[in-house]
């Protein structure tokens, strides 16, 4: 058995490139899996100098070098981001703290209603089956609460952590976009002789995830702001706080649509019951959900789609499994780039080609 994992070994990777990969591949997963948790603001200044490094691509094209366009750009991204917390968390905020105070009634509503199934249906509902069911939602919601009440405590712990990293990531975005080159020159020292196939595997994934991060971020801004423009107009309670909820959504393919589905209808029940406004706001997140799935992914995401639903929402649970929210947000990108590693990876037709040339060779 040893024998023939050990001829496996020999064939597959008597490639030097491919044995250099391979290694990369494992020390890349091993750095991410064991210090990911202190490496957070480094992966956050990295997806946003994703997302700014276009911008100062475009500037330097008008004969700007990439310091000033950096400082250009870097100004501009921070100006906007205050302005837009400063008019969008408020309302947030103050929308949560309401629908928190009030989601005891809902649930005192949805008790009543679901109390009186069994005598609207006697023989299809059981009356006992009903109070376990409540029983155990309430449970479920009570054990819930004081989690969620220990993490709020907890959290406040950490807003020394949190104003330490809103210096931070801005600081390392300006130097990871004004030193890009220089920092790949000198990470690429490091690297070893053998990493043709290495470079191959980045180079196509280098641009995806740039697509991938601009892509994302485009589909939340459309999404958020047309769920809060047909909730406005449908006059619904909650608008902003449900738009931000659904915006957000997209990260998770499909599994986050489903989940933030629950309080845009319980938000709306409680509004409206069950009436015309209520079957006429659903329609109308059914079709924004459907446009998003059918026109906007498509075309933000031209390579992502090339992927199986299955393999996407494996993706999610296997690298949010690993990584948390990181694992949820490049679920599509890692996926492609396990696509891309097999598709560089030689056939044992190639493997055997190039141990006979060595073989020659010798």
């Amino acid at each position: 058995m040893f024998k023939q994992i050990y001829q496996w070994y020999k064939t597959r990777f008597s490639d030097p490139d491919l044995s250099v990969l391979f290694l990369l591949l494992i020390f890349s997963f091993a750095i991410v899996y064991y210090f990911g948790g202190i490496l957070t603001p480094v992966f956050v200044a990295v997806v946003l100098a994703y997302l700014l490094d276009w911008p100062i691509t475009y500037l330097m094209r008008f004969k700007l070098n990439r310091t000033i366009s950096t400082l250009i750009i870097m100004t501009l991204f921070i100006s906007i981001s205050i302005v837009t917390f400063l008019g969008i968390l408020p309302t947030v905020f103050k929308q949560a703290a309401s629908f928190i105070r009030e989601l005891p009634m809902m649930l005192n509503q949805g008790q009543a209603y679901i109390l009186t199934l069994p005598t609207q249906y006697p023989d299809a509902i059981d009356p006992v089956t009903i109070k376990n069911l409540i029983e155990t939602i309430k449970n479920y919601l009570l054990s819930s609460g004081g989690f969620l009440l220990s993490q709020s405590f907890a959290s406040l712990l950490n807003i020394a952590a949190l104003l330490v990293y809103t210096i931070l990531v801005p600081l390392m975005m300006i130097f990871m976009l004004k030193d890009k080159d220089r920092l790949i020159t000198s990470m690429a020292r490091f690297l070893p002789r053998n990493r043709k196939l290495a470079v191959q595997v980045w180079s196509e994934m280098n641009g995806q995830i740039m697509n991938y991060i601009r892509g994302k971020v485009i589909e939340i801004l459309i999404v958020g702001v047309v769920t809060y423009l047909t909730f406005f107009i449908m006059d619904l309670r909650y608008s902003a706080l449900l738009a931000v909820l659904v915006g957000l959504s997209v990260l998770i393919p499909y599994i986050g649509a489903a989940a933030v589905t629950v309080p845009v209808a319980v938000a709306a029940l409680f509004q409206w019951g069950i009436s015309p406004e209520f079957v006429y706001l659903m329609i109308a997140y059914g079709i924004i959900q459907a446009v998003d799935g059918n026109v906007i992914v498509p075309i933000l995401f031209s390579e992502a789609v090339n992927l199986h639903p299955i393999v996407i929402i494996i993706s999610v649970l296997v690298f949010g499994g690993l990584w948390g929210f990181w694992g949820v947000f490049f679920a599509i990108p890692l996926a492609t780039l396990v696509k891309a590693v097999l598709h560089a990876w030689p056939t044992p037709e190639e493997v055997d080609r190039l141990a006979a040339m060595t073989t020659e060779h010798k």
